[in-house]
């Protein structure tokens, strides 16, 4: 397969369309993709909605990732265009959270662990035609559910309060309700909170503002009617 045009930039990587129903994956700075393909892999032979794995493509780089071509709008783009509801949306995070962690983990060995994304947000699910499908693996690990649920809110809190999010408003809506809906899991602990605001802080993608707001963040989280 032969690398195409650009498609879209984000954070770590560049997106590039190939030959077929096929996009590489190229990430900046000579990241190691050998885990989040493990994973992927992992998952799609245990029917979560991960993209397909492809075949790699001419004059790829050893830590290019070839996977399924996605059409449709992110969940961030559908709320903001009011195709899908805050309360919907709330309703696809907690259950996309809610069946990742019914899987079994792939290498830990304590029973309470499972496959944390770590990154699970309304820009990383796309709406296909085929329903929903998550993206960005690059940041996925094992451990408690609780602290992927305490990522999920953290992000969605710093985005609230990021005056320069397109869908700022809906996020300030969809939090609340995805924290309603995670009380039936087991909710935020303060103590998964913790550990999701401390491990947010060493990543290094974080704009100037989101760094600045994080410790608010963590607050909306842990009492989201402020």
């Amino acid at each position: 397969m032969h690398i195409g045009a650009l498609l879209g930039s984000g954070r770590t990587a560049d997106v590039y369309a190939l030959d077929g129903p096929w996009v590489l994956r190229r990430y900046r700075h000579g990241i190691d993709t050998t885990g989040e393909l493990a994973v992927m892999s992992y998952l799609s032979a245990s029917g979560f909605p991960v993209p397909r794995i492809g075949p790699p493509a001419e004059d790829s780089l050893p830590t290019d990732l070839v996977v399924q071509r996605l059409t449709g709008p992110t969940l961030a783009e559908a709320l903001l265009a009011g195709t899908v509801s805050e309360s919907a949306g709330a309703d696809l995070l907690a259950r996309l959270l809610r069946e990742l962690h019914a899987i079994p983990p792939r290498l830990s060995q304590d029973p309470g662990d499972r496959i944390l994304h770590l990154d699970l947000h309304p820009e990383n699910v796309i709406l296909t035609p085929e329903g929903p499908r998550v993206i960005d693996w690059l940041t996925a690990d094992e451990g408690p559910p609780a602290l992927d649920r305490a990522m999920t809110s953290l992000i969605l809190a710093q985005a609230a309060l990021d005056p320069s999010f397109p869908a700022g408003a809906q996020v300030r809506d969809l939090l609340p309700a995805l924290l309603s809906r995670f009380e039936g899991d087991g909710g935020v602990p303060i103590d998964a909170l913790a550990r999701a605001t401390a491990l947010r802080a060493t990543n290094p993608q974080l704009t100037a503002h989101e760094r600045a707001v994080l410790d608010e963040a963590a607050e909306l989280v842990a009492s989201p009617a402020a």
